[in-house]
């Protein structure tokens, strides 16, 4: 049994804590630390659970919790990392790991050197449909992967915080790349490294320092290119779209915003709809099970299992530390207008990797550039001929 301290209590405390104590959970959360005493106590009676405190470290020292949950704002993170390390808990925490990829590799180094349980709480890698691609995409049913594309957009986040470029480290690049840099490296893999970044990105609706909109393009050493398009802009609602081209397939997964529950009121009884939903009256677009379908349940499931086999989950502080490099590679090049290097201090994945050979052999004398079945039956064949690199046509 999984003890936690949750440390947070606001929007995305609550869902981890729906998600951890529903469904006849056997772990429970047995102290909430909220810097607010009211918040804390609310908390506290809606969950059960008999310890709150505005006190970060009496939380996580108290002697029934054996995993901490970190649920704070981003500038909070490693305060809260060290206090884990210092009392010797498991410590799982929200994304990103860190404002920046100095501050991630901190913590990744120091929970590394504790030897205490780690894990990178990236939800929407654990997603009902994220999986089932990326099993499909490790079986081969795509072939090679050439091209990943996540997309996160809304009309921006629920809490102050957010907003503010100091305690987040940043906008919507921060926020909610993260999430599409995991998902996309997932698919091209994640021992693959991410050598340069190009990234757009601007403020162009939101009265703050930081950046409300952007489209990135991150370049993998095997020649795999992946997309990111975030913004805090965006009207209707919270769309989340994935896409993975391979040489043998295609996947596109509509995450959320149109799952294929559409409803029409006129407002009358209305209540909470999904997360950052804008309205509630006129055709909605509800989520069956939220929690599940934004990748909670798998999560949670797998981190407890791992802690307790002494295994590491398919997400650690080291994950956690690649995305930040990322993303701190891409607001480099927002400002400088060029592919700039993701710096990687510690790299753990394949090393000299070469782009794969896009060359099919269809005989000794030619390459196979396209086949395809015409409308009046017969099949016509593109060919490049090796010696000479003309390309010509065949019809059988």
């Amino acid at each position: 049994m999984v003890k936690i301290a949750m440390l947070g209590s606001g929007f995305i405390g609550r869902f981890y804590a729906d998600s951890i104590q529903g469904l006849r959970s056997k772990d429970r959360i047995v102290s909430i630390y909220s810097r607010r005493e009211e918040q804390a106590k609310k908390f506290a009676v809606d969950y059960g659970c008999d310890h709150y405190t505005t006190v970060m470290e009496e939380s996580i020292a108290h002697p029934d919790v054996n995993m901490v949950c970190i649920s704070l704002p981003n500038n909070l993170h490693e305060e809260a990392v060290n206090l884990c390390i210092k009392h010797k808990k498991a410590v799982i925490t929200t994304k990103p790991l860190g404002r920046n990829a100095v501050e991630a590799k901190r913590m990744m180094d120091a929970v590394e050197k504790a030897g205490i349980f780690n894990g990178y709480l990236e939800d929407l890698v654990y997603t009902p449909k994220f999986l089932k691609a990326y099993e499909s995409v490790k079986n081969g049913a795509l072939g090679r992967i050439l091209w990943a594309k996540s997309r996160e957009t809304h009309p921006g986040p629920h809490s102050d915080w957010f907003w503010d470029i100091e305690q987040a480290g940043g906008g919507c690049i921060l926020d909610l790349g993260c999430h599409c840099v995991e998902i996309t490296r997932s698919y091209i893999g994640k021992d693959i490294k991410p050598v340069e970044v190009m990234c757009w990105a601007d403020t162009q609706v939101k009265p703050i320092d930081a950046e409300d909109h952007a489209i990135g393009l991150v370049k993998y050493e095997n020649g795999a290119i992946a997309q990111f398009e975030v913004s805090w802009t965006f009207r209707g609602g919270l769309d989340l779209r994935d896409e993975v081209m391979g040489t043998e397939g295609t996947i596109w997964i509509n995450g959320f915003l149109r799952t294929g529950f559409d409803m029409f009121t006129t407002g009358k009884g209305a209540d909470y709809v999904a997360e950052k939903a804008e309205s509630n009256s006129g055709w909605l677009f509800p989520v069956g099970d939220e929690l599940n379908e934004l990748g909670y349940n798998h999560m949670f499931a797998e981190m407890f299992t791992c802690f307790e086999n002494g295994s590491s989950p398919r997400e650690t502080f080291y994950d956690g530390y690649v995305v930040n490099a990322v993303l701190d590679a891409a607001y480099r090049s927002a400002k400088s207008k060029l592919w700039e290097p993701v710096k990687l201090d510690e790299w753990r994945g394949k090393v000299g990797v070469t782009k794969d050979s896009h060359l099919i052999e269809f005989d000794k004398d030619h390459y196979l550039v396209k086949e395809e079945m015409t409308h009046f039956g017969t099949k016509k064949l593109i060919l490049k001929e090796k010696k000479t690199g003309k390309i010509v046509e065949r019809i059988i």
